[in-house]
């Protein structure tokens, strides 16, 4: 028997794009449901990935990805949902692009309670210190972030999707 032969192995992705949304919805589920849909991705099946983007994988817009067709799809993403009327929630994600395109790139997803500026400043600030412990020089940084008051029941997500040309 190989060594690792029981491992599954997928194709490494060549693109991606940021997305973000928000949503308010009948329970906290359906509200997470609407922020996926808001931020384009809800009829994707989501399989939630570590931080780490591909090297020489490129950013393609968000048109470009086929939606509503329920295929498997990778994605780092951070998420809040909340139930506390008049709470503000965010939700961000930057990514880091290595001056080095033969190096992988860094994603950072952080959510909190609060407003969007301080939550997309923390995720950015979280790639740089990324890149800096690494040792890995940052020729750029991506980020997205969605924001929410809650009414009843609310959600926001925002997400790095990685796909195949």
């Amino acid at each position: 028997m190989e060594k690792n032969s029981s491992l599954i192995s997928i194709p490494v992705p060549t693109t991606f794009f940021l997305t973000a949304g928000s949503g308010e919805g009948f329970t906290l589920l359906n509200a997470f449901d609407l922020a996926l849909l808001d931020a384009g991705v809800g009829d994707l099946n989501l399989m939630r990935l570590s931080s780490i983007l591909p090297p020489d994988c490129h950013l393609i817009g968000k048109e470009k990805h086929r939606p509503g067709d329920g295929r498997i799809t990778p994605v780092a993403y951070a998420e809040k949902k909340s139930n506390e009327v008049d709470k503000v929630i965010s939700a961000s994600v930057a990514v880091g692009i290595p001056l080095d395109k033969n190096l992988p790139g860094v994603i950072m997803e952080y959510s909190a309670f609060g407003g969007k500026d301080e939550t997309e400043a923390t995720t950015r600030e979280m790639v740089r210190q990324a890149f800096a412990y690494r040792k890995r020089g940052l020729e750029k940084i991506l980020s997205v972030v969605a924001e929410h008051k809650v009414v009843k029941n609310g959600a926001v997500f925002a997400g790095v999707i990685l796909g195949y040309e």
